[in-house]
């Protein structure tokens, strides 16, 4: 089932030095999964979970461990500007991190953001518990969870967020991770642990950005966890380099009454995988997912959505959206599933999907388990192309096909966005959407 060490990726992964932190308890959970990774390899077709995204070629690739020359490589700021986001932020070049590049000065009160580097210097304790398991949710080892026992093992870096009880957060915060040209092709990796106090509120955009074509394979960890009562939106605009390989894991947990709204637009990358896994542990928490992937050329974008819903009265609500082009793949399963003894949830998840090729593909999967009562949920799925009638009543309009088709396609696109409460970043993302269209 899994792939043998002797592959060129595994091999190199493997030969990768492990960071040395001088924390006992730190080094010895990294030496584990460097070992948990060295036993199992890869994940193979059959595990489910990666059935419909094969490791082939990614397998046969070899990366180097770092980037020596990234704290000093020139990076234009402008490339990650976004409109409507001006506050602190966090940035890494190739996972290694900028100071000069970042914002953080005069954090507003309430408010801590800091490198996991630094935090780890100055008072490791309390990152203890979040950095000696691989991730928040679904930490229980399986077939495919190489990718989260590479991150935990190799993770020097990444991003410490925190927002005190009761505290808002008025200007949005943003994480920044660029991906550029180095002298050979590399492995890069970043661990984030956000959490939301009691009451808290916070904006908060996750920026993936590259240019060209340099392949590179990078894995983010992170965790998110919200207290009583915290409000979190989360948006996550994915356009890294067109030859990178982008693994993430993101585990977020909700208590009592907390509310997250989660946003996510995947434009870039030559192989992406986003494995969102969520839990609703507190009576009447609520969680909200909209997400575009937008494949072309040869890309592969699979996303893996799964929400427990453990408490009462909880509610989460799904829509996503695909479109592939050319050559291109998407996948997407959403699995939704309502425990015994969270009784009044409410769950409902959407995929509609686009194919404007005949050589495009969209595999999708929804799933939905139900053990309590009173319960409402729905699921399903759709892949199709444009509506015939639409096309014609546009044209009838004299508005050319080219056009047309563009003009459906990005507004069977945007709905997913409408209700992005920043106007500007808002519109930012429907420009990225209507660019990245086929001609």
């Amino acid at each position: 089932m899994n792939q043998p060490a002797s592959l060129p990726l595994v091999a190199s992964l493997l030969d990768a030095p492990l960071p040395a932190s001088g924390i006992a308890w730190l080094d010895e959970a990294r030496r584990e999964n460097r070992a948990a990774f060295a036993v199992g390899g890869l994940p193979g077709a059959r595990v489910e979970a990666w059935k419909y995204t094969a490791l082939r070629g990614l397998g046969q690739r070899r990366f180097a461990a770092g980037d020596a020359g990234a704290a000093t490589r020139d990076v234009d700021a402008a490339e990650f500007a976004l409109p409507g986001v001006g506050g602190p932020q966090l940035v890494f070049v190739n996972g290694v991190f900028r100071a000069d590049l970042s914002a953080l000065e005069a954090l507003p009160d309430g408010l801590s953001l800091q490198p996991l580097a630094q935090a780890l210097r100055d008072d490791a304790e309390p990152l203890r518990f979040a950095l000696s398991r691989p991730a928040l949710v679904g930490h229980v080892r399986e077939g495919g969870d190489a990718f989260v026992q590479v991150n935990a093992a190799s993770a020097a870096d990444g991003v410490v967020l925190k927002v005190a009880a009761h505290a808002t957060i008025a200007v949005p915060v943003q994480l920044v991770f660029v991906g550029t040209a180095a002298e050979s092709e590399l492995a890069w990796h970043a661990r984030n642990l956000i959490e939301l106090g009691e009451g808290a509120s916070l904006a908060l955009v996750e920026h993936h950005v590259g240019h060209g074509e340099q392949a590179q394979l990078a894995t983010l960890v992170g965790d998110v966890e919200l207290h009583e009562g915290a409000q979190l939106h989360y948006t996550v605009l994915q356009n890294t380099a067109t030859g990178a390989h982008l693994i993430r894991r993101s585990g977020l947990r909700l208590h009592a009454r907390a509310q997250m709204r989660l946003h996510v637009l995947e434009l870039g990358g030559a192989l992406v995988r986003h494995d969102l896994q969520a839990e609703l542990v507190g009576d009447g928490a609520q969680l909200h997912t909209r997400g575009v992937f937008m494949p072309h050329g040869r890309q592969h974008v699979d996303t893996q959505l799964a929400i427990r819903h453990q408490a009462l009265n909880t509610t989460s609500t799904s829509t996503w959206r695909g479109v592939a082009n050319d050559r291109a793949r998407g996948v997407f399963r959403g699995a939704i599933l309502v425990a015994p003894g969270a009784d009044g949830s409410d769950a409902s998840l959407t995929n509609k999907n686009l194919l404007l090729s005949p050589s495009a593909e969209i595999d999708t999967k929804p799933e939905l388990e139900i053990y309590a009562d009173e319960v409402q949920a729905a699921h399903g799925a759709t892949v199709g192309q444009l509506d015939e009638r639409s096309l014609f009543y546009l044209r009838s309009r004299g508005i050319p096909l080219a056009e047309a088709r563009a003009l459906l396609t990005a507004a069977f696109c945007r709905a997913v966005l409408d209700d992005v409460p920043n106007e500007a970043l808002r519109e930012h993302l429907s420009a990225l959407l209507s660019a990245q269209l086929p001609d």
